[in-house]
């Protein structure tokens, strides 16, 4: 049940995360995400009725199950390696987002066509 619920919290947090505007939440996001889904993942593997990793060889029944521990490995690998991709998306974007206002000027050009036009001038 503790898994549970702390795997439903770190999920509501990486929802509210993702709302956000700013990419450093989003990557905060998807981190509390991954950890979420390695909490689920072990949660599948039966941790309260499974005993220690390394049991003996006379008893098999009590010994942990290692796929899931093998699954949370590779998620975490994974995770790891997006969030670093993201940080770099983060840290190379630039903050030039000019749809947050939803306003658009039709007395002012747009960046694009004042270069246009002023390469069309010194042509002249």
């Amino acid at each position: 049940m503790t898994l549970a619920l702390t795997a439903g919290i770190l999920v509501a947090g990486a929802v509210y995360l993702f709302l956000q505007r700013e990419m450093l939440r989003v990557v905060l996001g998807f981190i509390l995400l991954g950890n979420a889904a390695n909490l689920v993942l072990m949660a599948a593997g039966g941790t309260a009725r499974r005993g220690e990793p390394f049991g003996t060889p006379g008893s098999t029944a009590d010994i942990a199950d290692p796929l899931p521990q093998a699954f949370v490995l590779t998620a975490i690998v994974i995770a790891f390696s997006i969030t670093i991709f993201l940080l770099v998306l983060a840290v190379t974007g630039g903050d030039d987002d000019d749809t947050a206002d939803g306003e658009n000027d039709a007395d002012e050009p747009s960046v694009g066509s004042r270069a246009v036009s002023s390469e069309s001038e010194e042509l002249r």
